[in-house]
């Protein structure tokens, strides 16, 4: 989402007027929707990510932000990530609905990835994606700041191209990568749209790191942080501990915004489901019961074992060498 130039028009004046004033910073420095299971879905942000996967995954997620302020953000998504049968190349699927007060926006693209071997166990992968986001403004869900503003329009719908980028390099038990969701930040909006969006180049920057405790206990931290010009970074940091590769459970810190609850279950090898719970440590908190977010994944082609493996000329099988730990973390 993007900054806000109007006043949402609801009941709960003292709420809604400090709202306001969170939605400035947070939202400006959250171009692209803003999730606390990151880890669970870099595809969402990072076309690198799509290519890697050991099988075909599916995920669908929900996020309600600020629970009991008015028009507080609201995000769906639904992704795919899809590895050819060449262990280099993949393609992915990303569609998000994401809503604040009277402003929705619906991403859809496409994603591309190829991947290298660096060393042994080391691989690196480049990715692309393209498509587009349909933006939707209701301004008869909202009084102007400035009574001119916006020229007497009731609703604004239109649409503007996306093209983004990253890498990502991963081996067994760690990861790293860095996108930008959208080069095409200047001359995309028309000038009754610039007057409600303002549109900066985002730099995403994910890491984590799978430490073997016991034979059943793993220690998984991870960490993102957001970069957009003219607002502070959002820093997102996370420690989760995987239990007999079963169970999950964690905590997440977002600087100076949020502490988070995390946990996660491995239903079956192709199913998981994770929840977190977040609580605003800044002022805001003061107005809302905290945001919910629940995720499920489904990893299709797992649980036997012609998943891992492959039959050569003579039809005899031969192991497909795994990318990376299971049941999947990131």
């Amino acid at each position: 989402m993007h900054t806000l130039h109007f006043k949402l028009k609801y009941t709960f004046i003292p709420c809604l007027l400090f709202m306001l004033c969170s939605v400035t910073t947070v939202v400006f420095g959250q171009k692209e929707p803003q999730y606390t299971q990151y880890m669970y879905n870099i595809g969402s942000f990072n076309p690198a990510y799509v290519g890697t996967v050991e099988t075909p995954e599916l995920t669908a997620l929900y996020r309600a932000q600020w629970i009991d302020i008015p028009g507080a953000p609201r995000t769906i998504r639904f992704g795919a990530n899809l590895p050819l049968s060449n262990e280099k190349m993949g393609l992915g699927i990303n569609i998000v609905n994401d809503g604040l007060g009277p402003v929705t926006q619906t991403y859809a693209d496409i994603s591309y990835s190829y991947q290298v071997k660096v060393t042994d166990k080391t691989k690196l992968s480049f990715g692309i994606d393209a498509g587009g986001s349909f933006l939707n403004v209701d301004f008869s869900k909202g009084t102007f700041e400035n009574p001119g503003e916006p020229l007497s329009l009731e609703r604004i719908n239109n649409f503007y191209p996306t093209v983004g980028a990253g890498t990502f390099m991963y081996g067994d038990r760690w990861y790293i990568g860095a996108s930008v969701p959208n080069f095409l930040t200047q001359g995309i909006y028309n000038d009754e749209v610039a007057t409600v969006v303002e549109d900066k180049l985002q730099f995403n920057f994910i890491g984590g790191y799978v430490f073997n405790l016991s034979d059943g206990l793993k220690f998984k931290p991870a960490f993102l942080i957001n970069s957009l010009g003219g607002a502070p970074l959002n820093i997102n940091l996370s420690s989760n501990f995987l239990i007999s590769d079963v169970f999950t459970a964690g905590i997440s810190y977002r600087v100076e915004n949020a502490f988070s609850g995390l946990a996660g279950f491995q239903i079956s090898d192709s199913m998981f489901v994770g929840y977190s719970y977040d609580y605003n440590t800044n002022p805001l908190g003061e107005f809302n019961q905290g945001s919910h977010e629940v995720i499920l994944k489904f990893y299709l082609g797992r649980g036997g074992s012609s998943s891992n493996s492959k039959k050569d000329k003579n039809g005899n099988s031969k192991g497909k060498p795994k990318q990376i730990d299971s049941p999947r973390f990131f």
